[in-house]
């Protein structure tokens, strides 16, 4: 059992409580559940009786060349898959709607330059991901207040640099 599923199973009933089908008290015993939990059949008590999980959203943006846009208060998937040959990317997370805990952003660009905007509290994690000519520009921020959703960025980039950066607000 990995944290990642803990985290997902917290989410599952503060969700099933924040949608009215479960009260507080079944909110907290199953929370209590999860924290103390050491195996994955465990881990499965507390969510038995709730709702099935959504299923994961995937979208794709695609691009032959030019520019892929993608700012203000827009619903950002589960999976993201973002494709070009040739061109920019800007990709403003900061005031977009992320209603799952982890988002997993599929780059995959051939040339040109890419800009990521995450929200001020959000988790980066850049590991596997593949830079062609360019590394990547990115410097962790300490979250200053409860942890934001995880953006997990993965693919392949060509010749181009990718700049990944907190919001201020």
């Amino acid at each position: 059992m990995s944290e990642g599923d803990r985290d997902t199973a917290m989410r599952r009933l503060q969700e099933a409580y924040a949608e009215g089908h479960i009260s507080h008290p079944t909110l907290d015993e199953g929370l209590h559940q999860v924290l103390t939990a050491r195996t994955s059949s465990e881990l499965a008590v507390p969510l038995a009786s709730l709702p099935e999980a959504k299923a994961p959203t995937t979208s794709t943006i695609a691009a032959a060349s030019g520019r892929i846009r993608r700012r203000g208060a827009w619903q950002v998937p589960r999976v993201l898959k973002i494709e070009s040959a040739f061109g920019k990317l800007n990709l403003d997370l900061s005031r977009a709607v992320i209603e799952h805990s982890v988002v997993d952003v599929e780059l995959r660009l051939g040339t040109g330059r890419a800009r990521i905007t995450v929200p001020r509290d959000a988790i980066v994690e850049v590991g596997d991901l593949h830079t062609g000519w360019k590394d990547i520009r990115y410097r962790p921020r300490r979250p200053s207040r409860p942890v934001g959703p995880t953006i997990r960025i993965t693919g392949a980039m060509g010749f181009g640099r990718l700049t990944i950066r907190h919001a201020w607000r």
